[in-house]
């Protein structure tokens, strides 16, 4: 049989990477993330694989972020008996990420059950507890990084991580023998700094690459002026007589946040205002990247970046809860980049009716997310069940992304050319894929092999011969149900307006003609 590639996550959407390779030897997946975003999207997580996972021969993890390593525990817990391959830095980041994960979810599941059976619903299960975590932990086989190993018969594999985060690499594969083996290479996610591709890659048939940030350009800042960018940030947040709470994503989209923040503590430039960090996983990511930085300067900062009698580590639910207490004066960072889940959406409701607070977006938020809702401008949300009305000030700054943008993309495809029979554009929304396909397209002297978007569920026979064909038969999502929100998200909005319609009338007796009509509309349909 001819190899095929099915990209089954992280296709029309950032989140959920995941890629089937299907050769004559066996089954091979590349990544195996969690989907973030609407429900639609996330109901992903908890509906059967589209392959059995007993037929799996090996794993190969490009990235120790939850969304591409956040299904690996539901994987081993549904059958799959071979090896997690990853870079040793992935192995110490997933010691924390895929524990922390089952535990958030674990808790997050049991408020829900407890909201389902006061509405006479069935409860619903974790999509894995930690035991499941554990299992796949036991599972992870470290990997030499530029060299060649057989993950399974039939398959040769190579990582790369030249210029990168630790918890990232690029991940290179031979499918075959001889001169009819097919040459691929998945970039993982690429990195801020990146500006080439692997050095001394040379022919590959086909690329696979991220595009989070294709559609846009990164606002050319040294670290010291993007170091003041946040500390006037965090100084006009304390101004106003509020708190200042940031979603904190785990593993390297928080270091150089917190890095930053623990620079500009150790200065003094906050005064004697407390920094909770409610983030145990969000340090321990710091802490690995200090060992692995490299730089004995970065290495000390990294080392004491949390000293100081000001910086506060949550490391209990209870101690959690209190932070909710606090009126004013304090920067909260808390675990749930995205907002929609862990402890930072309790500290979103108790701040976001307060005028004098600001919620302070550092990083990407995904279509359908609360963190999406809000960077949109919504005046009010739906967090646990209850309404929220939107009062804070909220800020989004594009300084702390860790991943490439058009520029670096562009340089960093060039310099993996040439590429003779595919680009697969990936991991990004719509309108990043379409305008790098497009500024690609445009490229002066650049190999044009076919270049290419696939959705979930697209299938892509690898044969040398032919230019690339996507055959998208096979969705796993209808592409609706990956736009900016789906019918939950429009279902929330709808009641949110609702309620705001029926303050605004003028008595009882108008709202209860204005239910009386939707209620008869409804029974008309």
């Amino acid at each position: 049989m001819k190899p095929r590639l099915s990209f089954l996550g992280g296709a029309g959407t950032v989140t959920g990477s995941c890629c089937l390779v299907e050769h004559a030897g066996g089954r091979l997946l590349v990544d195996c993330g969690s989907f973030q975003g609407t429900k639609s999207l996330k109901a992903l997580n908890y509906q059967d694989f589209p392959f059995d996972p007993a037929e799996i021969g090996a794993v190969l993890l490009s990235h120790a972020g939850i969304d591409h390593s956040g299904l690996l525990p539901k994987l081993v817990q549904n059958g799959y008996g071979g090896c997690i391959h990853a870079t040793e830095p992935m192995r110490d980041l997933l010691s924390f990420v895929l524990p922390n994960a089952a535990r958030i979810q674990e808790l997050e599941v049991g408020q829900l059950n407890r909201r389902r059976c006061r509405r006479g619903l069935d409860p619903v299960r974790p999509i894995y507890g930690e035991a499941a975590a554990d299992d796949a932990l036991e599972r992870i086989s470290p990997v030499p990084v530029d060299a060649w190993f057989e993950p399974m018969a039939g398959i040769e594999a190579r990582y790369w991580t030249e210029g990168r985060n630790p918890g990232s690499a690029s991940i290179e594969l031979r499918i075959g023998s001889g001169g009819g083996a097919v040459h691929l290479l998945f970039s993982g996610d690429v990195g801020a700094e990146a500006d080439a591709g692997p050095r001394g890659l040379q022919g590959l048939d086909y690329l696979v690459v991220e595009s989070t940030r294709g559609d846009r350009l990164r606002e050319p800042v040294t670290a010291a002026e993007r170091r003041e960018r946040l500390a006037a940030e965090v100084l006009e947040a304390l101004g106003r007589g509020g708190n200042l709470v940031i979603p904190a994503f785990a593993s390297e989209r928080s270091r150089e946040l917190l890095f930053d923040l623990g620079l500009l503590n150790r200065e003094g430039r906050f005064g004697d205002s407390p920094i909770f960090l409610d983030s145990p996983q969000a340090r321990r990511a710091s802490e690995v990247f200090g060992r692995q930085a490299g730089e004995p300067d970065e290495n000390a900062a990294a080392r004491f970046m949390f000293d100081g009698p000001n910086i506060r580590f949550v490391a209990t639910a209870d101690e959690s809860r209190r932070l909710d207490t606090i009126a004013a004066g304090s920067i909260i960072l808390a675990a749930g980049g995205m907002c929609d889940s862990g402890p930072i959406r309790h500290h979103l409701m108790a701040n976001l009716w307060r005028a004098e607070s600001t919620i302070l977006m550092v990083g990407h938020q995904a279509p359908g997310t609360l963190g999406r809702l809000l960077v949109g401008g919504a005046r009010a949300v739906r967090i646990l069940g209850q309404e929220v009305r939107v009062r804070a000030r909220i800020r989004d700054i594009d300084l702390y992304s860790p991943h490439a943008d058009q520029a670096a993309l562009l340089a960093w495809i060039t310099g993996c050319q040439p590429v003779a029979n595919g680009i697969l554009l990936t991991h990004g929304e719509p309108a990043a894929t379409a305008a790098l396909a497009a500024r690609l397209a445009a490229e002066p002297g650049l190999l044009r092999p076919p270049i290419l978007r696939p959705s979930l569920g697209s299938v892509l026979t690898l044969d040398r011969a032919v230019p690339a064909i996507l055959d998208r038969g096979t969705a796993r999502i209808p592409d609706p149900q990956l736009a900016e929100a789906d019918w939950h998200n429009a279902q929330s909005g709808f009641l949110l307006e609702l309620a705001e319609i029926l303050r605004r009338a003028p008595g009882d007796q108008a709202r209860m003609r204005l239910l009386s009509r939707l209620r008869a509309d409804l029974n008309a349909q």
